[in-house]
């Protein structure tokens, strides 16, 4: 540290908060309500307990636990040592939740009741022998300590409470490790640093408007890109966080108004269960609520019925490699006027870089640039200080990541002339058919144009002549009774033959925890036997 420089971490966006609204609601869960006060003495106690515990700088510690106030004083404490946290999908099974504290070395595990057994029934003893520690939450009515290990009130009782405040010696330190999906194998543990959690932190403050009367409801679960980093953000604007153990919408819609919510995230599979809701019949949120969505584009259709519930959406696109989103769709003010079928159009592109990304490119695989047409596809690269450090214990899969010195996300869009990005596909999922490329994401927008069609997700199925077809798989509208045929040719009407679903078939689709579609178990019923095309 110098007098004009100082090592970046969001641990000290709590200690300015502290400073400035000591007395501020900070936390709410249930009927627990913490000041920033109560916040940052929880915060310091866990810290404490921690050092006690014998976790020094590097040092992993693990959570397994929904959106309880635990995890979310874990984003400052472990921090604040120098430690790493590393928050874990609550909804993997033993040997993933095993694979992943294994292979990152957790000294320290904490977990909630709930989601102890994926802990404790694992395929093999934890290599790293770790300590155990019982999350219990009075919210989830289980006070058990199924691990063997002390529960988190014992675990941090009469320890220090160490002071708000960074020491922090490298900026570039490892913060946390996110473990991707794994949908293609091992997953692979993204490195975040000190540096980029409190950028991106940053970003989000400006992005969405989040300021001293924010009120957040966590929809999005801690453990998803540590929550994209809001856990640091909402505290450095001195909002209020509104924890939530699980998605459910009557009591999303319950907290919207008896806390003030403001703000919340989610895929667009959570504005889907919202805005489908029975509760939700006749809602229209005044002042409105501010909600980012990630994941797959949100079809024009489903942003046309968030802005009729008084939502207004920002529609944002990235990886756990960008710490969650890397643009976002800036409205321009000339939109706001189009009728809703029209500004939900234009709202369905990502967008343009957050203000501390800025690069971003869609090239061909020379890395050249493709024309900003709004047709040309190419894959879409971003560099800067919201990409990972790289993959943990992985340096080959981060070298291939960073080939040519931008971070190669996968995924296929192009680019409009006035800037904006616009997916039209991952390299995995878009269809060749007979030559031609087709984006599932047109065919899936088209298709939930239907009023009767609730979710769909397309992919290629083999085809004797054109070497594979799009099928779409949908989920439809409750008491809905339309037919295969009747589907197919409402998209005849609407796009290219060639593009349109040459088969349909009706049911549930599966989802990851945080609502995302799961397109390759849809490709493995059609591709299994042939053994080609599964990809993640």
């Amino acid at each position: 540290m110098t007098a004009m420089r100082d090592e970046l971490s969001p641990v000290v966006l709590l200690e300015r908060t502290l400073r400035v609204f000591p007395h501020k609601t900070a936390v709410v869960h249930g009927d627990l309500r913490w000041t920033y006060e109560d916040f940052a003495q929880e915060v310091g106690r866990l810290a404490g307990a921690l050092l006690r515990g014998g976790i020094e700088p590097g040092d992993r510690v693990a959570f397994l636990a929904p959106n309880v106030p635990a995890l979310l004083a874990a984003h400052f404490a472990v921090p604040m040592i120098q430690g790493v946290l590393v928050a874990i999908n609550t909804r993997l099974n033993p040997a993933e939740v095993h694979y992943i504290l294994d292979h990152s070395g957790a000294k320290l595990v904490f977990a909630d009741p709930e989601l102890a057994a994926r802990v404790s029934d694992g395929p093999s003893r934890l290599a790293a022998n770790p300590k155990l520690v019982n999350v219990q939450d009075p919210e989830a009515g289980l006070m058990e300590t199924p691990l063997d290990g002390p529960t988190y009130a014992e675990f941090v009782a009469g320890a220090d409470v160490l002071p708000i405040a960074s020491t922090l010696d490298d900026e570039d330190r490892t913060l946390a490790i996110n473990y991707t999906s794994g949908t293609t194998g091992r997953p692979k543990g993204v490195m975040y640093s000190h540096r980029s959690a409190m950028l991106n932190a940053l970003g989000e403050m400006i992005v969405h408007g989040l300021g001293r009367d924010s009120t957040f409801l966590w929809t999005l679960p801690l453990f998803h890109c540590n929550g994209w980093c809001f856990p640091w953000a909402v505290t450095g604007a001195g909002g209020k966080h509104v924890m939530l153990r699980a998605v459910e919408p009557a009591r999303i819609l319950e907290l919207v108004e008896a806390e003030s919510v403001t703000h919340f995230n989610g895929a667009p599979t959570v504005l889907l269960m919202l805005a489908e809701a029975p509760e939700a019949k006749g809602v229209q949120f005044d002042p409105e609520v501010r909600v980012a969505t990630g994941g797959a584009p949100p079809s024009p259709t489903l942003l046309a019925r968030m802005e009729e519930m008084g939502v207004r959406v920002c529609h944002l696109y990235g990886l756990t490699e960008t710490y969650g989103p890397h643009v976002f769709c800036e409205l321009q003010p000339e939109w706001e006027g189009l009728d809703v079928e029209r500004k939900a159009g234009f709202m369905a592109r990502q967008g343009v870089p957050y203000h501390h990304a800025t690069h971003l490119r869609v090239v061909d695989a020379d890395l050249v640039d493709v024309p900003a047409d709004g047709e040309t596809m190419g894959e879409v690269v971003m560099r800067g200080n919201n990409v990972m450090k790289g993959y943990y214990e992985d340096p080959e899969a981060t070298a291939e990541a960073f080939r040519g010195g931008w971070f190669h996300s996968g995924d296929l869009g192009v680019m409009h002339a006035d800037g904006y990005i616009e997916l039209r596909d991952r390299k995995k999922d878009i269809i060749i058919s007979g030559g031609e490329n087709i984006s599932t994401i047109e065919v899936e927008h088209t298709v939930v144009s239907h009023p009767d069609v609730l979710e769909c997700a397309v992919v290629a199925v083999p085809h004797e002549k054109w070497g594979e077809v799009p099928k779409a798989f949908v989920t439809l509208r409750e008491g809905a009774t339309l037919g295969e045929q009747e589907l197919i040719d409402f998209t005849r009407d609407r796009l290219a033959h060639f593009k349109c679903p040459k088969s349909v078939e009706f049911g549930e689709l599966p989802k990851t925890s945080t609502g995302k579609i799961q397109k390759f178990r849809l490709r493995e019923k059609e591709w299994g036997s042939s053994g080609k095309r599964i990809q993640g």
